[in-house]
């Protein structure tokens, strides 16, 4: 059954930002294009909240990029990276993502999650059977869980069309910074 997009639907993007830009260097060796994805996956339709979830490192060299991401009307939530003492470091944010998404799902007709992790399966199942809401995903195809795909109403694969998605890393000429992508844009 196709689903249904228009411009009356409400809806909210909740982006899972490790997941894709460790995708897109793994894969493409390049950084995420948040700006064109955000506007093809809304589409024509209602954007009420759209937010990435990021992690703060002790360098803080992401100033940049969360302020890229602000610019592009994200809310950006952050959490600390955590080390611990024999060295292991952790960085997640699937509960926060997760609580949010349903949180916010009685706003919303249309729930959108920005990652290919497994672990948003019981999310994207709760907020289809108890919050009646259609439930998007969207990941790089190649490194996504495949009962994700199956599980939401409508898969949107970023392999499909990954030129448009990314942006390259380096060969460019410019001298940039590393701290931070380019202010239209971010990874």
């Amino acid at each position: 059954m196709p689903v249904i997009k228009h411009g009356s639907q409400r809806v909210g993007v909740f982006i899972d930002t490790q997941n894709l830009y460790h995708s897109a260097k793994n894969l493409y060796n390049a950084r995420v294009n948040f700006n064109t994805i955000l506007q093809d996956i809304v589409g024509g339709r209602q954007l009420i909240r759209a937010r990435a979830y990021v992690v703060t490192t002790e360098a803080g060299d992401e100033k940049n990029f969360f302020e890229a991401l602000h610019k592009m009307g994200i809310e950006v939530k952050t959490k600390d990276l955590q080390i611990f003492l024999g060295g292991a470091k952790k960085a997640d944010w699937d509960v926060g993502l997760a609580v949010d998404a349903i949180s916010m799902a009685p706003k919303l007709d249309a729930v959108i999650v920005v990652s290919g992790d497994g672990d948003f399966i019981p999310l994207v199942e709760y907020l289809q059977t108890n919050m009646g809401c259609q439930v998007e995903v969207v990941s790089f195809g190649k490194s996504s869980s495949s009962r994700l795909k199956e599980a939401a109403d409508d898969f949107i694969d970023l392999d499909a069309n990954f030129k448009r998605y990314l942006i390259k890393s380096g060969g460019n000429g410019r001298n940039r910074k590393k701290s931070g992508p380019k202010p239209d844009t971010a990874e």
